[in-house]
């Protein structure tokens, strides 16, 4: 993504608009161009007048989210909203006057972090806190920065944040079972099996199957002689895919709560 003054810099006027004329440059809008090959979120995003912020940015740093249904665009407070696409547009907009590296770079990961508790509520900020924290893209100083700018909740749960989840479902699992108090570790190692996703009280492991599922007989046997081997050194297993835990989660806490009372 170039401003036109950094294309002159580089290339004539001539070029540039021949470059247009030809497809190896695309005119985003007036002043903005991109190559053919730029990631069409991003494309879209600059035409609107920002760049990716919120979940969108999150989610093109490699951060773990739920889906993201709508596009979400971080706007300076001197820029202006232009009209792009024929469909009437459906962006998320944040205004925010905090600096950027560049035109169009996207925001530090601490204020995603800030926006996507603000904008998409505390379940998917503490998901994204976790995968960050795993991957290293938040550091001591962006976290003291969050629990400056966060509200008491927000604090809370930075604190309770860890950087040992492996995924967003098990983020998200250890919050909502925080209220019942158990003893809930992530990716922890058990002798025989391997490493699991989470362990309640020290015998319950609960596997949590991604978005591309465990589907494949290979995948399925795997499975199986893991948690055969989990039960023959005295532990019980749960295992849920995505859409149980995302969108069916009575079911699951109903299934955790009967099994950890069988055992008491």
């Amino acid at each position: 993504m170039w401003r036109y003054g950094a294309l002159r810099r580089r290339l004539r006027r001539g070029e540039i608009e021949r470059l247009v004329r030809e497809g190896g440059l695309a005119r985003v809008r007036r002043g903005v161009y991109a190559s053919t090959s730029a990631c069409a979120d991003v494309v879209a995003a600059a035409a609107h007048g920002g760049v990716l912020g919120c979940e969108s940015a999150a989610e093109h740093l490699g951060i773990w989210v739920l889906d993201v249904p709508q596009r979400h665009v971080w706007m300076h407070g001197d820029r202006h909203q232009y009209r792009h696409g024929d469909e009437p547009c459906t962006c998320v907009v944040h205004w925010d006057d905090a600096p950027s590296e560049s035109a169009f770079g996207f925001p530090s990961v601490p204020r995603i972090l800030l926006q996507i508790f603000r904008c998409r509520g505390t379940e998917r900020f503490f998901v994204a806190l976790e995968s960050a924290r795993r991957l290293k893209l938040i550091d001591a100083r962006g976290l003291r920065w969050l629990r400056r700018v966060l509200n008491s909740r927000g604090r809370d749960l930075v604190e309770f944040s860890r950087d040992t989840s492996d995924s967003g479902l098990e983020s998200l699992l250890r919050l909502r079972l925080r209220p019942f108090g158990w003893d809930v570790r992530t990716q922890m190692w058990i002798t025989g099996t391997g490493r699991v996703d989470l362990l309640i009280d020290g015998w319950l492991i609960v596997e949590t199957d991604g978005r591309e599922g465990h589907d494949s007989p290979s995948h399925r046997h795997k499975d199986l002689v893991r948690d055969a081997n989990a039960a023959a050194w005295g532990y019980s297993t749960l295992r849920f895919d995505y859409a149980m835990v995302v969108y069916d989660w009575d079911l699951v806490e109903r299934a955790i709560v009967g099994s950890l009372r069988s055992r008491r």
